[in-house]
């Protein structure tokens, strides 16, 4: 029975559905080819992805734990519904069932594993990052973690590499990465804070090695590194001889008082006023002050906030004193000494030095009492009046001044101020005496005082007052045009006296009309003799001169000269109208002939001003009609000129140049 009973269950199933037992069997099963599938992602499958072989009477659908919407059925064959991405699913899932009148028979999963594709950028957690450094950090310290700089990249497979570019020049120097796969910040060398306050990187990552493969992507972030100062300097004391942002060869200070006296004042010291401040300019620590040694008979005392030292008694006798200053911050964790050294010297009570001997100031007439006296040459400034102690400058403060003889003025200081209503103009000079209060050496200088009819000052702010420089009033510059304009005028008058008297007989003969008959004469004694008005030649040894030889004499250029007895002096018209072939006008020279007589120089209006001159000789005795003195006065034309005659052109007995 054990091998009937095994027989007996799929036989009564087939007697019960009237069919043979082996097409049962194969009538009841669904299947596929494939269930396992790749596919890389972002790929679009249009094709179907496998054939479902289902038998008569079944049908086959997606089961519940199928991915939703990533498969459909078309008929028997199975289709991928979605374009596949790694990052949101990376195994898709389908599941066949199989099923007849309702009842499942057969049910059968399809899996398809998406590959990953490098399609995605990385991406930094954040744009810009901000961080603060201490300046004292050790070097090769961590200064960001690589978890806080780190990129992540959808992409799984994906290995970043990272690089860091400086923003801010030089600060590739001090920072870098750790690794190129690791982005921790290094510290590389020490930070100053002074040189370098602020340094910004570029952090750029990629999801390749090299930039040129494809695909690669990329992306950048900001590191902007703020350092911290530290108190890693201590106080220095300036100036500095020499400094490197690190270590300041301290100043050294000297001065010098004079003994017997206490100098009202803060000591002028070289090269400077105690002075130090913080080695650290980012922290700036104030700074205290104290005398640490060398004070004998706690002589000087200085100030504990602004250094400035002072004396507290007199020093009886020469001597020089070693002080030991300290300057501390306020925190007391850093601290710097200095050595000030200060001669005292035995005073010769020399008396205050003004540079000036005269001082210009100006003031508007009738300015009120209390009105500040202006200086001449810049009146937008005060006049100031200052004496020097020549041994000691330290004493320049201990010096007052006083205006002895002038009851309109007074001093406040180094300045000077009206002390009344000032009722007329005029110029003012004031005595100033300058007394130094410790050495009691006086001196006196002179201000002179303009007092003009110009505005008065603005009782106002200072800042109100014009801007104007008034040095003048209207009325000065009236009187001063007038004044001017009446030395122009005499100048004008002697320019035309002395025109006249040295030019006028040129001007006149050299005119168009005919000049006034003149009075003989010459400057030239030889032509002028002793008893006679009018000019005869000198006589001749050897001949008497005819009338007929008688030159007619015409101005010298600088001096009027004589001319025959009622004659009048020719015209260029006359000259012209003579019987000479060129019309032409003599002048005597001074050269004497050697038979006697003078030579003349004849000048013609129509020849060159380079060769219109004629010498002609005076005539000889033996001319025709020489000895006929009537036919010389025969021959003068209507206005007493020479012409028509023989000797009265150039010819006989002349030479023609």
């Amino acid at each position: 029975m054990g091998a009937w009973a095994l027989l007996w269950p799929p036989l009564l199933l087939a007697g019960l559905l009237g069919q043979p037992p082996g097409a049962l069997a194969q009538a009841q099963y669904c299947s596929v080819n494939q269930t396992y599938f790749e596919v890389e992602e972002n790929t679009n499958v249009t094709e179907p992805l496998v054939d479902i072989h289902v038998p008569g009477g079944l049908e086959v659908t997606l089961g519940p734990s199928s991915t939703p919407f990533a498969f459909r059925i078309l008929g028997n064959q199975l289709f991928l519904n979605v374009t596949p991405d790694y990052e949101e699913n990376s195994l898709l899932q389908a599941e066949l069932r199989c099923q007849r009148g309702g009842l499942l028979v057969t049910q059968t999963r399809v899996i398809v594993s998406v590959l990953d594709v490098n399609d995605n950028p990385p991406e930094f957690p954040f744009t810009t990052k901000e961080m603060s450094v201490e300046e004292d950090t050790k070097v090769n310290s961590i200064v960001i973690p690589e978890t806080e700089l780190e990129a992540k990249d959808p992409d799984a497979n994906d290995i970043l590499f990272y690089t860091l570019r400086e923003e801010t020049t030089g600060a590739s120097d001090y920072f870098s990465l750790v690794g190129a796969n690791r982005p921790a910040l290094r510290l590389d060398r020490p930070l100053d804070f002074d040189k370098r306050p602020k340094m910004a990187f570029w952090l750029l990552v990629r999801d390749t090695p090299e930039e040129n493969v494809e695909p690669s992507h990329t992306a950048t972030a900001t590191l902007v590194l703020n350092v911290v100062p530290a108190d890693l300097r201590p106080p220095w004391f300036l100036p500095c001889s020499f400094s490197d942002g690190y270590v300041c060869i301290q100043a050294q200070y000297l001065g010098a008082v004079p003994t017997g006296h206490i100098l009202p004042s803060p000591l002028v010291l070289r090269p400077g006023p105690i002075y130090a401040e913080d080695g650290d300019h980012g922290i700036k620590q104030r700074i205290i002050y104290s005398i640490q040694g060398g004070n004998v008979n706690d002589t000087f005392v200085i100030h504990p906030d602004s250094g400035n030292l002072t004396m507290a008694r007199s020093v009886p006798s020469p001597m020089t004193f070693l002080l030991l200053v300290k300057g501390q911050q306020t925190d007391l964790a850093r601290y710097s000494v200095t050595q000030v050294t200060v001669r005292a010297v035995a005073a010769a009570g020399s008396p205050p030095h003004f540079p000036q001997s005269l001082y210009r100031g100006t003031v508007a007439l009738g300015s009120a009492a209390g009105v500040v006296v202006e200086d001449a040459a810049a009146p937008s400034r005060p006049l100031r009046i200052q004496a020097q102690d020549p041994e000691f400058p330290d004493l320049n403060s201990a010096i007052t001044y006083r205006i002895t003889n002038h009851s309109d003025f007074r001093m406040e200081g180094e300045v000077v101020l009206t002390a009344t209503t000032l009722p007329r103009a005029g110029t003012f000079y004031a005595e100033v005496e300058a007394n130094n209060t410790v050495s009691l050496g006086t001196s006196t200088t002179v201000i002179e005082i303009q007092v003009s009819e110009q505005e008065p000052p603005s009782t106002g702010m200072p800042g109100d007052r014009p801007s104007e420089d008034k040095r003048f009033s209207v009325v000065d510059m009236a009187a001063l045009g007038g004044v001017l304009g009446a030395l122009l005028l005499l100048a004008v008058l002697g320019l035309a006296i002395l025109v006249h008297k040295h030019y006028g007989p040129r001007l006149k003969c050299c005119s168009g009309k005919d000049p006034e008959p003149e009075p003989l004469g010459s400057d030239n004694p030889a032509f002028q003799p002793d008893h006679e008005a009018n000019w005869a030649p000198a006589p001749s040894p050897t001949h008497d001169p005819k009338p007929s030889e008688t030159p007619l004499i015409l101005t010298d250029p600088e001096a009027p000269g004589p001319s025959p007895p009622g004659s009048a002096p020719e015209s260029p018209a006359a000259a012209h109208s003579g019987g000479s072939p060129v019309a032409m006008r003599s002048i005597l020279t001074k050269e004497r002939r050697p038979e006697g007589g003078y030579k003349a120089v004849w000048f013609g209006e129509d020849i060159g001003a380079e060769a219109d001159v004629v010498v002609l000789n005076a005539p000889t005795p033996d001319v025709d009609g020489a000895g006929d003195s009537s036919g010389g006065d025969e021959d003068e034309g209507e206005d007493g000129v020479w012409g028509g005659g023989p000797h009265d052109a150039p010819g006989n007995d002349s030479t023609y140049i």
